[in-house]
This record gives structure tokens, sequence and C-alpha cells, in this order.
């Protein structure tokens, strides 16, 4: 890292102070979590895209698969639903894959022709149905057990710190499902492809009641921190936070947001320790030379596919823990808020900021781009009483400008797009090649 670059993360950690001075501790600690959260997902998109070239725009199906790992694996089990349809779901998932797993037997096993048409159709039309017959009487009765409360099958009632690992793992099992279909595919048609298959994903979370409450959203779930009304509880803390001048609910406050704050940044530091070995060894080189140039890479012997697969999943998996960590955070899961405005054009904007191919550049992407994001809308707001304070109270031209103050943060992610790719084309932090690590050239 130049010094230049240790520059850019000075005035970023400039920014979050001054909005602690300014505005709120609470505040700039929020800031910061997200902006860890961010970095994470930035980097999982940079290693498709700045190593590979992959031009994933699935980003949030991912994360919330991340999110979803959250409530299978640290919520308790429902009882009343297991006793009342769990293991009939559980057969119908079991059905399902029995349908697909025969149908790829009969595709391989008989000669292509009508014959093997017929057989598959009648095959995958018999099996829809049973499947159905078994799956939705199960479903049914277990989103009929209190609905308003539960409804759904709980998880394992693990700690809620191993749902992170986890969300990886979802996130890559579907990463691979998709790359062994998408990635001989171009680049925009793989594209499309990430794309429909995160909305097929959200499409699940929403209405998959059994499974994830759907747009009921599950509340509630269990954290790596104290609770903050456990702390204000305690004795010892509001003698501590009385210490030090902080009232005991600011401070339980500020304790719990530091908290998070280290298990993200232990998290992003071992991400962004491993990325940059993986980027510096003869396998990053390979990647580069293939997204560089997949003809030669092939003329070489390299098998591009295969490659592809390998960074695809690994970056997927990065976007799954990410997603788990955010929805550790909130406590609660809600498909209906994964939207691709934030978790894939926002991430995106973050990496070519940031400057893609480099690790440290999608980490600071994914502060500077959070941060801005989050203070356009007060900033905006303060711009625009300033900015129509001569007209009149009743103005209806000022009633509209500052209406529209929320409608600023993607004006300023445009602008801001559109100057550093006019300015600094390659990102704040571009990718260096040729040069030792730290060089600057």
């Amino acid at each position: 890292m130049t010094r230049r670059d240790a520059m850019l993360f000075v005035l970023v950690a400039l920014l979050m102070l001054g909005t602690g001075f300014v505005q709120s501790w609470n505040t700039a600690l929020q800031i910061l979590n997200m902006g860890l959260i961010s970095a994470v997902m930035a980097l999982g998109v940079n290693m498709q895209w700045g190593y590979a070239g992959l031009f994933n725009v699935g980003v949030m199906g991912f994360v919330a698969l991340g999110g979803l790992a959250v409530v299978v694996t640290s919520v308790p089990p429902v009882g009343a639903a297991w006793a009342a349809g769990g293991l009939r779901v559980l057969l119908g998932l079991a059905t399902g894959a029995g349908v697909i797993a025969g149908a790829v037997m009969l595709w391989k096993r008989m000669a292509a022709g009508r014959a093997r048409a017929l057989a598959m159709l009648g095959w995958l039309v018999a099996g829809f149905f049973v499947f159905r017959w078994v799956f939705d009487a199960g479903v049914a009765a277990v989103e009929a057990v209190d609905p308003a409360a539960t409804g759904y099958l709980g998880g394992l009632g693990l700690p809620v710190l191993m749902a992170w690992p986890v969300g990886g793992l979802l996130a890559a099992v579907a990463a691979w499902a998709i790359g062994k279909t998408a990635l001989g595919l171009r680049s925009d048609y793989l594209a499309i492809a990430t794309l429909g298959i995160a909305e097929i994903v959200i499409a699940v979370l929403k209405n998959e009641d059994w499974l994830s409450r759907g747009v009921k959203n599950v509340a509630g779930l269990p954290r790596p921190v104290p609770y903050e009304i456990n702390l204000q509880n305690s004795d010892a803390f509001v003698a501590r936070a009385q210490a030090l001048g902080l009232d005991p609910v600011i401070a339980s406050s500020l304790f719990v947001k530091l908290c998070y704050a280290g298990l993200f940044l232990a998290v992003l530091l071992i991400l962004i320790w491993l990325s940059e070995k993986a980027l510096r060894s003869p396998w990053g080189r390979m990647m580069r030379a293939i997204r560089d140039n997949e003809t030669a890479a092939e003329a070489m012997g390299k098998d591009v596919t295969r490659r592809h697969l390998q960074v695809f999943i690994l970056g997927s998996a990065v976007c799954g823990i990410a997603g788990a960590m955010m929805t550790t955070m909130d406590g609660l899961l809600t498909p209906g808020t994964y939207q691709p405005l934030r978790y894939t054009f926002l991430i995106w904007v973050m990496v070519i900021v940031g400057g893609s191919g480099n690790n440290w550049g999608a980490v600071l992407g994914g502060f500077l781009i959070w941060f801005c994001w989050v203070q356009v809308e007060p900033l905006g707001q303060l711009l625009m009483q300033g900015i129509t304070w001569p007209l009149p109270a009743d103005s209806a031209l000022k009633a509209h400008l500052l209406d529209s103050v929320a409608h600023m943060r993607l004006l300023t992610m445009g602008v801001i797009l559109l100057v550093v790719l006019r300015f600094s084309p390659r990102g704040l932090i571009p990718e260096r090649h040729g040069h030792r690590p730290g060089h600057r050239g």
C-alpha cells in the first residue's frame, strides 16, 4: 500500500470521526459497522470481477442466502411445527431431489431421440405431481402452527457465529449450481442469468413461509454480543459508564456497536489477508492471465471454465458471509428488503470507485460509498434548506425541492461514479501490474 492509498483510508477515518463529533457516536459506529460489512461484500465481488472478469449482478441472492443461514442455524427449532409436518416437508424435498437425480440418469443412460424425450417428459410430469402431493401437505401443516408468531420450522439452535461460515457455505453451493450451468455463457448472458437466479432466491424467501416466514419476517434472532437492556441492568457496567461521564443507555448502545465492529473487523482482516495471499500466488496470476486473454490461457492448457467456477464460488461465499453478518447485526431477517439497488448496484459502485482488481481498493470503496450513501440525505436536507431559504414558506417549488431530498442519493452515486471514471478510470486505488507489493509505479 502506497502513501497515497494510506491517506485515502485516513480521509475515510476522519469522515467517520467527524460524524461522531458533529452528529453522534451512535451514528458513526452504525456507519462503521455497515461499512465493514459492505467492504466484505465488495471483496467478494472484486474476486469475481477484478480477478476473473466475471460480471455477476446476482449479489443480492447470495447475500440473502447468508441471511437465511442465520435463521436455519441459530433459531431454536419449532417443536410443534416439526411434529405437525416437518418430516413430510423433508420427505417432499427428498422426493424433489430424487426426481431431478432420476431425470439426470435417464438423460445420460438413454440414447438421444424421441424415446428419451418422452421418457424425460413422463418422468418429470409424474415426479412433479408426486412432489407436490407430499410437499404441499407438509408445508400447509407447518404454516398453520401459530402463524402470527411462528408458522415455520425454525433452525438448529446453534451459536449464531456458526451461521457466518454456514452462510458462506450456502452461497457457495448456490454458486456451484449456477456456475455449472451459466459460466459457459457470454458475459452479458451471465449477468442476465445471475440476476434472474437471484430474483428466484428472493422470491423463495418471500413466499416459502415454512422456511423463512416470508414477508412476516423472522425477528428476535440470537446475538453474539450482549443486549443493551442487560448492560443497563448491570451495576458494574452502569458504574463504569457513569465514571466516564456517559449516560448508561447511550453507553450500552455504544458498547454493543463496538463489539460488533470488533467482530466484523476481525472477519474483514482475515478475508483481506487471504485475498492478498491468493492474488499474489501463482493461482492469482493465472486468474488474471485468464481474465486478460482467455484464448491465450486456453492455448496454454488452462481449464478456463473450471477456474472461473472456482473464483465464482469463492466470491459468492464471501458475499454469503457478509449477508449473515448483516442479518446478525440487524437481529431480524426481512426478505422484502433485499433490493437490487442496495445489494447489487451499490456494491458494484464500491468496487468500481475503489479500484477493481485491488483488494484494498474494494475495501476503501466499501467504506467511502456507504458513508456517502448514508450521509447524502441529511446533508442534502441542509443544502436544500439553504437554497430554498429565500422562498416563502407556502412556495410549491420549496416544498417540491425539500421532498426530493431522498432522491439525491441516486444522483450523488451517479455523480461520484462519473467523476471517478473521468479522473481515475481504474479507481481510487487501481490494480498494479509488474511491481512489488507497496511499490508505486
